[in-house]
């Protein structure tokens, strides 16, 4: 068995996402103009199934996002009660209340990020319960996200995989630069352009509704090694560290001292359990603590 391939509900959600992102069996809206994305919008919402679908206008593929149903708050509740007794004020949830306002969210994010000279899908057209956006591919040429591309590097070897990651940390270090943030920095959420540029995608909730820019940029970060840490604990857990350290050297002084603080309420978890039938979930949070723990005590030094 390949230690570094992931399994069980990442790769479920790979597949998912996979498929979902195959363009949907629709042709330009009936009597909607080239280039009309409103009118596009508006045709063709109603007849879209899923929540998020990709389709064809034109030479063009474009992405329509429809509002789902609105979540409930009770899980917010428990996980910022989890948040609150860890004393990890950058971890605790950010309300996406889904529906329309998830809709307003994305669009406002997006425009927002696009000022700031990011790379990140174009708002074509909006309305209060649809919006469309463009695809970061070119004619001809796809989007490749993160998460495969590091899947694919594990496999080659650490030198490999660390050449990705750190595509992922410089990227969400760019963000931080334009003194912004992202919404869930998972690397599933990274996309590389055709061009070689790392695009960002899903901003269907704000964290600085709830949260400083320093933690949402420290959230930011947490949420990069929450996604990553366990490939690297199998293949190149010291040299990780090392390059944690020096991307983290950039770091505004407020982000670091709470990222510090994350690695200081979490040291405990360093201890957990390495074997598998602890689940992912634990595997997770151990890669995660003992990451950080290498950066804390190098920082201390």
């Amino acid at each position: 068995m390949n230690p570094l391939r992931r399994g069980g509900a990442a790769t479920r959600l790979y597949s998912q996402r996979g498929a979902a992102s195959a363009p949907a069996p629709l042709d330009d809206a009936p009597g909607s103009a080239p280039g009309d994305y409103a009118e596009f919008l508006r045709v063709t919402l109603p007849r879209q199934a899923k929540n998020v679908a990709s389709h064809r206008f034109g030479s063009e593929r474009v992405w329509l996002k429809k509002a789902g149903p609105r979540h409930g708050k009770w899980g917010y509740r428990v996980m910022a009660l989890a948040a609150r007794l860890a004393g990890l004020d950058v971890i605790k949830p950010v309300p996406n209340p889904g529906g329309e306002a998830a809709i307003a969210t994305e669009a406002r994010r997006l425009k927002q990020l696009a000022a700031a000279g990011l790379r990140v899908p174009i708002v074509l057209a909006q309305q209060a319960d649809g919006l469309l956006i463009s695809d970061l591919g070119e004619s001809g040429r796809a989007t490749v996200v993160l998460q495969e591309r590091i899947d694919q590097a594990a496999a080659a070897g650490p030198a490999a995989l660390l050449a990705v990651w750190r595509e992922g940390l410089a990227a969400i270090a760019a963000v931080h630069l334009c003194g912004q943030h992202l919404s869930q920095a998972f690397d599933r959420n990274l996309v590389q352009c055709p061009d070689g540029v790392i695009g960002y995608i899903d901003f269907e909730d704000d964290p600085s509704e709830v949260m400083t820019l320093a933690e949402c940029q420290a959230r930011d970060w947490l949420s990069y090694l929450h996604s990553t840490a366990m490939m690297l604990e199998a293949a190149a857990p010291q040299a990780a560290g090392q390059h944690w350290h020096a991307a983290l050297a950039e770091v505004d002084e407020e982000v670091r001292e709470r990222i510090a603080n994350a690695a200081r309420r979490m040291k405990w978890a360093q201890k957990l359990p390495a074997s598998r039938r602890w689940g992912r979930d634990t595997q997770r949070v151990r890669a995660v603590a003992r990451l950080l723990g290498q950066w804390y005590e190098l920082n201390k030094a």
